[in-house]
């Protein structure tokens, strides 16, 4: 990567994708893939998905980086409310559930054994997590999770930051009653 584009701010870096520097795209993808996966995956949970949609939120970003107009909002806020919404509009699909890692259904008995042993309460969080309505999901993974601040969470998910506290308040009591229920 050639040094200028290193000290390139993210919307001087999609101006120049838009004419087409396809370097200068690469260096948006290094510095926010990461943190886009992480957003996905929180939304998602499983990791071929998340790479899928995260993928097809760069493209998206790239094909529509002619529109982007940094006075409204920050590449990342604009790149991430992509990456959220892919997330929301692929959890609102129905999808075949795939079996847990190390599940044989000729012999249970190793798998059964090893998921007992995993942490009971990772998991009840995680069930729990699970069955959030999408918006609560993405909003407890954006705030908690990757230690956004309410605005901005709201910023991505078009909402008003009290909506979002709402949605997290919801959440939180959702996770709290599911783990009583779970471990009472």
């Amino acid at each position: 990567m050639p040094p200028g584009y290193t000290e390139t701010t993210d919307a001087d870096l999609l101006a120049m994708s838009a004419e087409g520097d396809r370097r200068a795209f690469d260096e948006i993808v290094s510095r926010h893939a990461a943190f886009a996966l992480r957003v996905a995956l929180r939304i998602v949970a499983n990791p071929a998905v998340a790479e899928e949609l995260v993928q097809e939120a760069m493209v998206k970003a790239w094909s529509q980086s002619r529109h982007f107009d940094p006075r409204r909002a920050r590449f990342s806020t604009w790149l991430y409310k992509i990456v959220v919404n892919l997330c929301l509009d692929y959890r609102r699909r129905k999808h075949a559930v795939p079996m847990p890692d190390g599940f044989d259904p000729v012999d249970p008995g190793p798998a059964a054994d090893r998921m007992l042993e995993i942490g009971e309460r990772d998991a009840a969080i995680d069930k729990a997590m699970q069955e959030l309505p999408a918006r609560q999901r993405a909003a407890m993974a954006l705030v908690y999770a990757e230690g956004m601040s309410g605005s901005e969470a709201a910023v991505i998910l078009g909402l008003s930051a009290k909506a979002v506290e709402r949605l997290l308040a919801r959440a939180r009591a959702y996770v709290r009653e599911s783990l009583r229920r779970e471990h009472y």
